[in-house]
């Protein structure tokens, strides 16, 4: 019996991860929380389980080790009474154009002088990432080591033969370039650590092996652009970061790339004590496509590795279906194709021989997309639309008379990625991200040049450099007052209405480089995190201390926020603080449920001194809303006995009872139920199946319900299950 593998798609858009059984003789890694010393832990096994491999031991940031062996020698493990849980291998990824524009933009100077007096000199700083290329010009000087994780050794160089990777290179680059290019930080001393092998995946093992070795390392902030889809709080690279803050060492991590709905922030960004970073745009021209006639302004979003848009005339329309079929007439014009099915960059390649001009791919689903082609195999320009936008290109593709559009280019500056994730985050129904940065069109260093790159991958690295310029003003500050100058002083940005975005699409708004390094106040927290309100807490208060950090008084006063039937606030009356005074106070809020609907609530508290106003976001919970039930199912063949499965998933709170039922994809018909489980407590839930309950193999839709006292909720989810003997 080889493997069973089950992968699942949530309507949410949670990707719900499954992973490959290995044969009953290949070796697997476990990671395993201790109760104790871990060290300890590593010597029984040792001496009582001589053919498992300890690969690693984590007594820093997390109390376990990672072991490898056989199925039928890890089954052993149980002898060990200090073993307090086991976690599967989970698949990390990096997040994914101009460095020259997005430095100067963040640090409000001109080319020719830097105004702002630090540039992070005497700050380590770590990039846990691809690695990098530690030869580049930009980056030598800076450089001072690291550590490589997949291939144990001291030489994090980015893979540069098997599956290239160029990632942890850029990262760096915004970081602390210093040479043709310049970072935000271009004096810090630059450390990497190679968690992401070929292809830029690792697993939790090498991210957790990682931040251990950077925070022995003494890194005084570390940077991680990468991450799973696993919106919760407490799994382990999560609570790696939150130990890490804890030991000293700031915390940078990019937020993911699956907006922009809601609940789409992943771990480790959803660590409560990180600085979780979405992304925002520096100055750019956008292409737009016009049919005045028509009155339509579509948008143009750059597939990565793709050519500028640089058309300056109008061109005809002609629809290429998915680019599974020779497209005829083609030759001038620009193609239109629609996602699925075809590999982007084969899309590309033969819109290109049929002698397009450019392409155009739009969504086979609502909203916006990012895509990537083969970076330098295509010569002609490749973009994304959205599904609605492009069924209309394809409507006015049939028409000689109609189908012709022309571009104009449209200058935009602080605008919300689409692609960035928004929160909040499940379980403890906070605000995620923190804070925003560049992300889109980011050139930076790269093995043998340079290239633009965009994602908040991007935009993480922008704080991570300008937590190095704060701490080198700083050189005392712990974690905390660094996140808090970096919130306290961020800009909310605004629609084209003029209306606030929303707390969990920016946290608390666009990074603000020279008021953090020097800010006048510092409000911990910065962020009014109110959780869940039923009719048994209608009444909360969160405690915000402020300190004057100016060399002024400050006289501080609140404003509360438009009325809305329902909502009491309880705000202090006006205070003065002398200079390096602090004052701690009591925000309050009493909730009338029956006057408001169910769910997320958001806002904005305005705080102002005599020549500032700052903007403090709320969220609270009322009763429940529309987050993912269950993230992160897993179901394999036990590793101890191939006539079972193993399968653990995650629940964001407690539920009464939770079904798997599986149907025919067709018919739509009942098959089996594949399993039911009562009275689960929230957190990550473990079980096994029999052979006989996992049934025979198939494509099929399961329908995960979740119900929890008088509610039920349910996910369709297209699953095969492949059960190779």
């Amino acid at each position: 019996m080889r493997f069973l593998y089950l992968l699942l798609f949530c309507v949410t858009l949670t990707i719900l991860p499954g992973f490959e059984q290995p044969e009953d003789k290949e070796e697997v890694t476990r990671i395993i929380e201790v109760d104790g010393d871990p060290h300890f832990v590593k010597r029984d096994i040792e001496r009582m389980l001589p053919r498992l491999e300890v690969m690693a031991v984590y007594d820093t940031v997390f109390n376990g080790i990672a072991v490898k062996g056989k199925p039928a020698h890890l089954s052993k493990l149980s002898k060990i009474e200090a073993i307090v849980n086991q976690h599967p291998v989970q698949t990390y990824r990096t997040m994914d154009e101009n460095l020259n524009e997005s430095v100067p933009f963040l640090l409000q100077e001109n080319r020719e002088k830097r105004t702002i007096p630090f540039t992070g000199k005497g700050v380590k700083v770590g990039v846990i990432d691809t690695g990098l290329d530690y030869t580049h010009p930009d980056l030598a000087a800076n450089y001072k080591g690291g550590f490589d994780v997949f291939d144990f050794d001291d030489d994090p160089m980015e893979s540069i033969e098997e599956n290239p990777t160029i990632h942890g290179t850029h990262v760096a680059g915004v970081i602390g370039a210093n040479g043709r290019m310049k970072g935000i930080a271009p004096d810090v001393e630059l450390y990497g650590y190679r968690a992401l092998g070929p292809g830029g995946f690792g697993t939790s093992v090498h991210v957790i092996a990682a931040m251990e070795e950077a925070v022995k390392d003494n890194m005084d902030i570390i940077n991680l652009s990468l991450g799973n889809d696993v919106n919760g709080p407490d799994w382990p690279t999560s609570v790696a970061v939150d130990k890490a803050v804890e030991l000293g060492t700031t915390v940078v991590v990019a937020a993911g790339n699956t907006g922009p709905d809601d609940w789409t922030v992943g771990s480790p960004a959803t660590a409560s004590k990180a600085i979780t970073v979405g992304a925002s745009t520096p100055p750019l021209k956008i292409p737009v496509l016009i049919d005045r006639f028509a009155k339509k302004e579509i948008p143009l979003i750059p597939m990565m590795g793709s050519t500028d848009w640089k058309l300056d005339k109008r061109y005809q329309l002609v629809y290429g279906g998915v680019g599974d079929e020779p497209i005829d007439n083609a030759q001038g014009k620009i193609v239109v194709m629609k996602r699925g099915i075809v590999p982007f960059t084969e899309k590309a390649e033969l819109a290109e021989k049929s002698g397009a001009i450019a392409l155009i791919v739009y969504n086979n689903e609502a909203g916006e997309f990012q895509g990537a082609i083969d970076d330098g195999s295509i010569n002609i320009p490749v973009v994304a639309v959205s599904e609605e936008d492009g069924e209309w290109l394809k409507q006015q593709s049939d028409s000689s008379k109609t189908g012709w559009v022309d571009t104009e280019y449209v200058d935009i500056v602080d605008s919300l990625a689409p692609f960035s994730s928004r929160g909040p985050v499940t379980a403890n129904w906070s605000i995620k991200p923190d804070i925003l940065a560049p992300g889109v069109s980011i050139n930076s260093t790269i093995p043998g040049g340079y290239q633009k790159l965009q994602g908040t991958s991007m935009a993480a690295p922008h704080i991570a450099g300008v937590a190095a310029l704060i701490k080198e003003a700083h050189p005392d500050w712990q974690p905390k007052d660094i996140k808090t100058a970096l919130l306290s002083t961020a800009t909310p940005l605004k629609n084209k209405e003029g209306k606030l975005l929303a707390p969990t699409e920016q946290g608390m708004g666009k990074v603000n480089v020279p008021s953090a390094v020097q800010p006048k106040l510092q409000i911990d927290p910065s962020q009014l995190n109110f959780g869940r309100f039923n009719s048994s807490y209608p009444k909360k208060k969160i405690r915000v201390q402020i300190k004057n950090t100016s060399k002024s008084s400050q006289k501080v006063h609140f404003s509360l926020p438009k009325k809305k039937h329902g909502l009491i606030w309880d705000l202090p009356k006006a205070f003065t603080l002398e200079p390096d005074q602090s004052k701690s106070i009591e925000i309050g809020l009493n909730v009338t449920s029956v006057f408001l609907d169910k769910g997320l609530h958001q806002g904005w508290i305005r705080m102002a001194v005599p020549d500032q106003t700052f903007d403090l976001p709320y969220l609270f919970m009322l009763e429940t809303s529309d987050y993912p039930r269950a993230m992160g199912f897993e179901i394999a063949v036990s590793d101890f006995d191939s006539s079972t499965y193993d399968y653990q998933f995650y629940l964001p709170e407690d539920a009464d009872n939770v079904k798997v039922d599986l149907y025919n994809p067709d018919s739509l018909m009942h098959e089996r139920t594949l399993f039911e489980l009562s009275d689960q407590q929230k957190g990550v839930i473990e079980g096994e199946l029999s052979s006989h309950e996992i049934g025979k193999d198939g494509s099929y839709i399961a329908v995960i319900t979740v119900e929890n006292e008088d509610n039920h909720y349910s996910y369709g989810i297209p699953v095969e299950i492949n059960n190779f003997h």
